[in-house]
Formats: C-alpha cells, sequence, structure tokens
C-alpha cells in the first residue's frame, strides 16, 4: 500500500480524533495526511473517558487509535467506541504499517468506507500485532521477574557475605585473646552492634550445676539486662526455661516471645523482646553454654541468620574450649613450677645440711676443749669474781651456739623437731641475753665508723612462757638483731618489743594466746620482690659481705617452733621483722638434762678416751680425772684396740671407753667393734662431731651403746656414764644403749 499525493487536488477538511499517547506521534499522523493531501482538523484523547466524551460532542470523519500505548490500548478504545454505535471508521495504528493505515484511513472517511470493511480488512493485522503484544507481555513479564530474582538473590548473596565477615571478624577477634570472659566479651559486643541485635548475652553452664549463669552482657544491653534480672552472675534454672532443649544440641528459635508460657521468656517480653535465639556452646558432646540472641520485634531473625549464629557458635565453642585448656594448662603449669621450685629449694637445704655435717665434726672439735674447760671452771671454781663468771657463762653460752648453729645448718630441710625436745622458754629474758651478747655489734662497730644506733626495748611484763629450744630462739634472735644493725649504716633506732595477743578462732572472741617478738629497725627498708625473697637460702642484697644464710635459718627456726614469721618493710622507712610464737607444751616433758646434772656413777671408773684431736683428749681426760675417775687417753683409733687388747689380757680392763667416730685409719666403729669382740659387757660411749645429725636420723652404728655430740657438756656426760655403768636411771638426750651382737 502506498500513499498518491495526487489523489486529490485540493484537500479536504478531514475531523480526526487521534487515540495516542504522545504528542510526537499525534503529530506525525497530521504530516503524513497533510503529505497525502488531507488538511486534518484533529484532536487527541488519552483515556476511554475522554474519547467517549468526544464522541458524543462532535462529529468525526475517522478516529485513529494506537494499538501499543500503555495504559489505554486501542482494544480499549475499540470497546468505547462500539459502545457509542456511532458510524464513523475506525482503525488501530501500530508498528511498520502506521503511516499506511493512517492514510487510508483518512480516505477511508472520505469515501464513506464503512466500518466493517475497514476492520475486516485490518483483522489480520490487529490479530497479528496481538500476538506479537501477547509475546513481548511475557517476555517483559519473564524479564521483570528475572530481574527481580536477580535483586532478591544480590541481596541474599549481600546478606550472606556481611554475615561471613562479620564471622571472620568475630573468629579473629576472639583468635587473639586467650582468656575466656575477654572472648565471651568480644562476641556479645559485635553482635550486639554489627548484627545487629537489641539484647545480647552468654550464659555459662558448669558440669555439676544445673543453672545457667549469665557471664557476659553486651554493652548497650546492660540496661535491659537488669530490667530483666539477666545481669551478670545471675543463675537461670534449666528445667524452668526454654533452654533446656539447646543441651540437647539444638538452636532454639522464639519468634513470638509475647505468646509464650514459659517464665523466661514471660520475662524476657516483659522488657521488650519481642523474638529471641538461644544457640548452644558445644564441643565435643559437652555444652559449655549458650548465646543468647534477641530482638524487639516478633519474628525478627531470617533462617539465614539462625545458621550464621549456629555457624559462630561452633567457633566460639571451640575458642572456649581452648581458653579452658589454656587455663588447665597454666595452673598445671603453675604447680609444676612452684613444686619444682619446693624441690629445688629443699635440694639446696638438703646440700647446705650435708655440707653443714661435713665440717661440723672439725668445728665441734675446735670448741669442745673450749666448752670442757668452760663449764669446768664454772662448775668447780669458787673463787670466780661475778665479772669473770659472767664471762665465762657468755664464753660457754656463745660456745653452745656456735655448735647449735652448725647443727642446725643441716636442719633446714628436716620437719620440725618433736615437742619432747623443748623446753619452757622466757622469751624477755631472750631478749636480755641477746642484748649483751650482740652489744658489739649494734653499738661498738657502728661508733668506729661515726654512726649512732640507739636501743629500745618494749618488753611487756607477765609474757606467757613459749616451748622452744633456747639455743635455737636466741640465734634467731641475734640473726635479726644483725640484719637490723645493717640496714641502718648511718645509724638509727633497734626496737626490740615483746607482746601477748589473743587470736580468734572458730568464731570464739576469746581464742587463744600468741606470744610476739617483734625487732623493729629504721633502715633501708625492703621492696616488695626483696620482701617475697629475702627468707630464701643463700639470698642475699650485702654482696660479698652476706651468705643469705642469717633470716633463711630464722625463718628454719621458726618453722621448727611452730611459729610465724611476718615482714612489715618499706623502702626509705625500715623494717619490723615479726615472730609470733603459740604459748603451751602441749604433751608433757621429759626429764631434761639440766635435771639429770646431779646423777654421778656409783664408783670411780676406768675410762679409756680413743680420739686422734689430743687438745679433746687432755680436756676430756682433764674433766674426768677431776671427777675422780681412772683415765687411759688413746691418741687414735688403733692405739685404743691396743690399749683396750693389753688391759683385757692383764685382767685390768676397762668399765667404759669413750671414742670418737672420725679417725684415720681405724675409726670409732671398728674400735667399738674390737671392745665388743673382746668383752661384750664393756659399754662403748660414741662422742662425735656428727651426734645430733646420727641420733635425729637413727644411725647409731652397731657395737655402740650411746652416741653424745660434740661439743660435750658435763652435765650430758654425767648423765651418760650414769646411765651405762648402771649408776642411774635417767634420760639422757642421746641415743638409747645397745645390746652387744
Amino acid at each position: 500500500m502506498s500513499i498518491d499525493t495526487r489523489a486529490t487536488a485540493q484537500p479536504r477538511p478531514v475531523r480526526l480524533l487521534i487515540v495516542e499517547d504522545s504528542d510526537d506521534d499525534a503529530r506525525l499522523v497530521v504530516r503524513l495526511l497533510r503529505r497525502g493531501g488531507f488538511e486534518p482538523a484533529y484532536e487527541r484523547v488519552q483515556d476511554v473517558r475522554a474519547l467517549q466524551v468526544a464522541l458524543r460532542d462532535g462529529a468525526w470523519d475517522a478516529v485513529l487509535s494506537d494499538f501499543r500505548m500503555p495504559g489505554f490500548s486501542g482494544v480499549d478504545a475499540l470497546r468505547a467506541f462500539r459502545t457509542m454505535e456511532i458510524d464513523i471508521p475506525f482503525i488501530f495504528v501500530s508498528g511498520t504499517i502506521g503511516e499506511e493505515v493512517a492514510v487510508e484511513a483518512m480516505k477511508a472517511g472520505a469515501s464513506d468506507y464503512v466500518m466493517k470493511q475497514n476492520l475486516a480488512r485490518l483483522s489480520p493485522v490487529l490479530e497479528r500485532e496481538l500476538a506479537q503484544a501477547a509475546i513481548r507481555a511475557e517476555r517483559r513479564q519473564a524479564q521483570i521477574e528475572h530481574e527481580r530474582s536477580r535483586h532478591q538473590a544480590e541481596a541474599r548473596l549481600r546478606a550472606q557475605l556481611e554475615r561471613l565477615q562479620l564471622l571472620d571478624q568475630i573468629t579473629t577477634a576472639i583468635g587473639d585473646r586467650q582468656d575466656l570472659q575477654s572472648i565471651y566479651q568480644v562476641v556479645v559486643g559485635r553482635l550486639e552492634e554489627q548484627l545487629p541485635a537489641d539484647f545480647a548475652c552468654i550464659c555459662g553452664h558448669g558440669p555439676a550445676v544445673d543453672a545457667l549463669t549469665v557471664l557476659r552482657v553486651a554493652p548497650n544491653s546492660a540496661a535491659a539486662a537488669t530490667a530483666m534480672g539477666l545481669d551478670e552472675q545471675a543463675q537461670l534454672a534449666i528445667g524452668e526455661n526454654a533452654l533446656s532443649r539447646c543441651f540437647a544440641g539444638e538452636l532454639v528459635y522464639e519468634p513470638d516471645v509475647g505468646a509464650s508460657a514459659v517464665p523466661l521468656l514471660q520475662r524476657l517480653a516483659g522488657g521488650g523482646i519481642g523474638s529471641l535465639v538461644a544457640v548452644p556452646l558445644s564441643s565435643e558432646q559437652r555444652v559449655l553454654g549458650v548465646l543468647l540472641i534477641a530482638r524487639q520485634r516478633p519474628d525478627g531473625f531470617s533462617s539465614g541468620e539462625c545458621e550464621f549464629l549456629r555457624q559462630l557458635s561452633a567457633h566460639v565453642a571451640l575458642a572456649a574450649q581452648q581458653a579452658e585448656l589454656r587455663e588447665s594448662l597454666q595452673l598445671a603449669y603453675d604447680d609444676l613450677r612452684r613444686t619444682q621450685e619446693a624441690v629445688m629449694q629443699q635440694e639446696r637445704l638438703r646440700a647446705l645440711g650435708q655440707m653443714a655435717s661435713g665440717i661440723a665434726h672439725d668445728i665441734n672439735n675446735a670448741i669442745s676443749p673450749a666448752s670442757l674447760y668452760a663449764e669446768h671452771l664454772l662448775e668447780k671454781e669458787t673463787g670466780l669474781s661475778p665479772r669473770g663468771r659472767a664471762a665465762l657463762e657468755t664464753m660457754a653460752r656463745a660456745i653452745d651456739d656456735v655448735a647449735a648453729t652448725v647443727a642446725r645448718m643441716r636442719d633446714f630441710y628436716r620437719q620440725r623437731e618433736a615437742p619432747g625436745t623443748m623446753r619452757p622458754l622466757r622469751l624477755n629474758e631472750q631478749v636480755r641475753q641477746v642484748i649483751d651478747l650482740t652489744q658489739a655489734r649494734w653499738r661498738n662497730m657502728p661508733q668506729q665508723r661515726g654512726a649512732v644506733v640507739r636501743l629500745e626495748t618494749v618488753l611487756a611484763e607477765d609474757l606467757p612462757e613459749v616451748p622452744g629450744i633456747e639455743s635455737e630462739v636466741r640465734e634467731a634472735l641475734i640473726n635479726l638483731v644483725f640484719n637490723a644493725v645493717d640496714a641502718m649504716p648511718e645509724g638509727g633506732l633497734l626496737t626490740l618489743r615483746t607482746r601477748a595477743v589473743q587470736v580468734p578462732q572458730d568464731g570464739n572472741a576469746a581464742g587463744e594466746y600468741r606470744v610476739v617478738l617483734e625487732v623493729e629497725d629504721t633502715g633501708t627498708g625492703m621492696d616488695e620482690s626483696t620482701r617475697r625473697r629475702c627468707l630464701e637460702p643463700f639470698f642475699t642484697t650485702k654482696g660479698e659481705r652476706g651468705t643469705g644464710l642469717g633470716l633463711a635459718m630464722v625463718y628454719g627456726i621458726a618453722q621448727r617452733h611452730g611459729a610465724a614469721v611476718e615482714i612489715d618493710s618499706e623502702l626509705g622507712r625500715g623494717t619490723c621483722m615479726r615472730l609470733v610464737f603459740p604459748v603451751g607444751l602441749g604433751p608433757a616433758q621429759p626429764l631434761p638434762l639440766d635435771d639429770a646434772a646431779g646423777l654421778r656413777p656409783g664408783a670411780t671408773l676406768r675410762i679409756l678416751v680413743v680420739d686422734d684431736d689430743p687438745l679433746i683428749t687432755r680436756a676430756l681426760t682433764d674433766a674426768l680425772v677431776h671427777e675422780g675417775h681412772d683415765v687411759t687417753a688413746a691418741g687414735g683409733g688403733q692405739a685404743g684396740i691396743d690399749a683396750f687388747t693389753q688391759a683385757h689380757a692383764q685382767g685390768t680392763g676397762f668399765q667404759l671407753v669413750i671414742t670418737d667416730l672420725g679417725m684415720p685409719y681405724v675409726d670409732g666403729r671398728r674400735v667399738a667393734a674390737a671392745v665388743k669382740a673382746l668383752d661384750a659387757a664393756t659399754p662403748v660411749l660414741l662422742l662425735t662431731g656428727w651426734g645430733r645429725r646420727m641420733v635425729a636420723e637413727g644411725e647409731v652404728p652397731p657395737h655402740v651403746d650411746m652416741v653424745l655430740s660434740k661439743p660435750p657438756k658435763l652435765r650430758e656426760l654425767h648423765a651418760a656414764l650414769a646411765r651405762l655403768t648402771g649408776g642411774a636411771d635417767t634420760s639422757a638426750e642421746a641415743a638409747p644403749p645397745r645390746s652387744a651382737p
């Protein structure tokens, strides 16, 4: 079909009603008509109502409608046109045939074509256009659905990516932490902020408790937690809430908390919670706790968020388990370290004790003559001046302390001595004795370097007696005084103080009495690190001037006496060392040596003294001869055996043999064996510098009837002779008699 511009010579006015949604398309139709020789007068409408009004109000040569106009299609125009029953040519214009159809429509209006003819001619076109429109509509709908699906998939992927990023952030954050509380705090804080959530907390579960304990609440959830009674450390009974299913490994989702009758959920609903997710924190078939995440709106969690929380719970549970394992390992390591330190310290103490035992023989041998002669003078010499007697008493006491100090060095690794070895002590007397013994150290020596140490005593009257070993308590007090003086190189105030205190016990206000002995100085003081270590053996802050044994010995003495050691010290403000002694002796005491001092053998004894040290031999011989005994001295083990053998062969045997233990070539054990082999009835007394250790550890050699320690005491020697020869029955501080093999 073509447009013939010569069809008419003169344009005929044509009234045309155009149903079109675009002004540009309507003008295009007018231009086409004019090109065809027509002069149209036209009006454009865009909806059915306007079309109906236009058809009623005016006469039109033709009605032209676009088939594909959106919202108001040509089909709608055709339906409205037909309801008016007006005989006007009506044509659809669409697609590539729009121009020809428009021209033909104008021609039809001029040549009085009837409506039916026009529609019949255009029906195939209409059907084809309708079919194509339907296909295009389906394609468009499919495209819209595809776009909608794509947008939904993108939204899901975006949400999943965000959750994966959050999971990565949380797992990375908890991976950098090693304690359980910090891990839980990171988890609830991140979930509250980035999930997001209106309430978040973690509850822990102990294996022996049928309840949950709120361990951590998210920062912004604290107010809500208080309102709902879910503050940290709050208890939740498992059987009374909706969380019991978590212990079967289930994730619990309550989309509408307010609709539940469970007490816990009602409490949450009262706090403004609409939906809740409870996730178990389980690892290796064990539920460590429960993660609670809530939002204010009902049905507030998607399936993807629930799955994310399930995945997160696995990571949190693993981190929590690792934190618990690390804590357990740390505790085990600390216990092992403490045990190792205790063992090392014990070994150091044991080595010290063994070293002390090694040198005890030589030291005791060296001081034995001085001890024997000092005691002999004090006991036998009646013409001593008071000053001379006091000097001898101080000398004897110092000798005793030297012997006790050497013996006690090995006692660091031993348990406390039995109560039977202790006697009632008056600490005030001990303080006065120590003041006299240490006067050169706290007064004379500081004055030589231009310093002044002032001494003050604050001694309580009527102080209760305490059970103890006199020489040990005195040694401890001497060490404390020496340390206090060393801490005041520029001088200062030294205070010795005693008092009695009551310690309440088991709700009894009266409690038990304790006696407190304090040595306080105004010296340099100690920092916390030094204060913690000052009682360790070999630890010293004095450099080459110190051995690190003084306070360690004090501690050992205190332990054996059941006393506590307390230290108050501060750098630049001095130190107060405090010994707190228990009061009372407990079990009944056996007869002490002092009470046996007057016991003597019934008659003069023939005694053989065997020792490789001539000074000890001479001092012991002089002491025994002065007691009226017949004494023969031998300068070594073999000489002693020869002397005993010769006397036995002559029928003038000895009634008692006193022998040293450590002698070259032939020691005291062989001497005792030789004596018993010749005469099993002759008692053998072993006098040795290792005596205390041997008695304490039950190492009395065979063939020896009794052991005494050097330096010997005259009262001990008298009691031992009386016991061994049948002159008296006493419990001297020595090994019990042994029967001959």
